[in-house]
């Protein structure tokens, strides 16, 4: 287990999400505006439910136009091979210098089943089991290069000490991988892992494997009831509870200007939506909803899709985020270089290589 480190901070987060832009170049600038706001991580969200870009793909185009900022795509666990997936996000961590994040999502439909061929669609629980498993051998992958394997000994023609790499031989109840990885251990050790904490099935996958819980909430109370949740059951899977951040997720609609609060919520909201917990007002009200959420514990930060993407990731950055900067709620700069450090996560340890674990 890790040691506590970091707690108290607000983190905030950003998606990059725009429904009709295919080229990679349209997400260069939102990214690079978040990070002069400083916040912690941007998502970019995907699916095979819809034609859109491959998330993943377009934010190894992002990472070299920016410095610090996380960068985290959805990369479902359905349809996929677990060794693929993990190896595609380590690289990400290493194009991006140790800023990558992995979304977990599942495929649910049988239209997405179709479009592989391989089997019919599952019940969610099943699917989230999956991603579970999933979520523990690509730690083991990433785990399977020492951080010291690489020699690049030129005078023997050695590139990797092969007693530093390790098989994981992990089965899982739809897959088997022996490994180890193609790719050397990610910069991070671990690239931070999200999940959608929301329903019930991906809980429990959260609380066991997530760096960062998503959860929709529209007030408060309930937010500080699932944060509780989530953090005793990541106590009784072994982990230290604050090595989880819970973050609550909003759609924000900043387009209407300043307006006077409703009674009990700034800005007319949040209020539950098809969408999800929909925040409609304007950005001052919206920094004393994030000010006071944080305050009372009920949160370790947000993460917001705009619902316009440009005007209110601009409006979020320089209006929203300035106040909390202002305040000395939020940071005004990256104290570190990686997503972990933003998040005040250790970077974990190797399992092969603290435990002696069987190559």
């Amino acid at each position: 287990m890790t040691a506590p480190h970091g707690r108290g901070l607000l983190h905030l987060a950003a998606a990059l999400d725009q429904q009709t832009a295919f080229d990679a170049a349209s997400y260069v600038g939102p990214a690079q505006l978040a990070e002069r706001g400083g916040l912690d991580f941007v998502t970019l969200g995907d699916t095979f439910a819809r034609p859109g870009p491959d998330a993943l793909a377009v934010l190894s185009r992002v990472a070299p136009a920016t410095r610090r900022i996380g960068l985290v795509p959805t990369v479902t666990t359905t349809h996929t091979e677990p060794f693929h997936v993990q190896a595609a996000v380590a690289t990400l961590d290493w194009v991006s210098r140790g800023r990558a994040g992995w979304q977990l999502d599942v495929s649910t439909t049988e239209g997405e089943a179709r479009l592989f061929g391989r089997r019919h669609a599952a019940p969610a629980d099943a699917l989230w089991r999956e991603a579970g498993e999933i979520a523990e051998v690509a730690a083991r992958l990433w785990d399977s290069w020492e951080d010291d394997a690489e020699i690049r000994d030129e005078a023997t023609g050695r590139f990797v000490d092969r007693d530093k790499l390790h098989h994981v031989d992990f089965r899982g109840a739809t897959f088997f991988v022996k490994g180890p990885s193609i790719v050397p251990r990610p910069p991070q050790g671990h690239p931070v892992r999200v999940v959608d904490a929301t329903e019930g099935p991906a809980r429990r996958v959260a609380a066991r494997y997530a760096d960062v819980a998503l959860v929709r909430v529209v007030g408060p109370a309930q937010a500080w009831a699932v944060r509780a949740e989530l953090r005793d059951a990541a106590a009784k899977f072994g982990r230290y509870p604050d090595t989880l951040r819970v973050l609550a997720s909003l759609v924000v609609d900043l387009g209407d200007g300043e307006r006077a609060a409703e009674p009990g919520h700034g800005g007319g909201g949040p209020r539950q939506t098809a969408q999800g917990p929909l925040y409609r007002g304007g950005p001052v009200d919206l920094a004393e909803l994030i000010a006071a959420w944080h305050a009372s514990e009920a949160v370790d930060g947000f993460h917001l899709t705009p619902v316009e993407p440009h005007r209110d990731l601009e409006r979020l950055v320089n209006g929203t985020v300035a106040l909390l900067q202002h305040r000395g709620l939020f940071r005004t700069f990256y104290p570190g270089s990686t997503l972990r450090e933003h998040l005040g996560l250790a970077r974990p340890a190797n399992q092969y290589a603290v435990t002696g674990g069987a190559s």
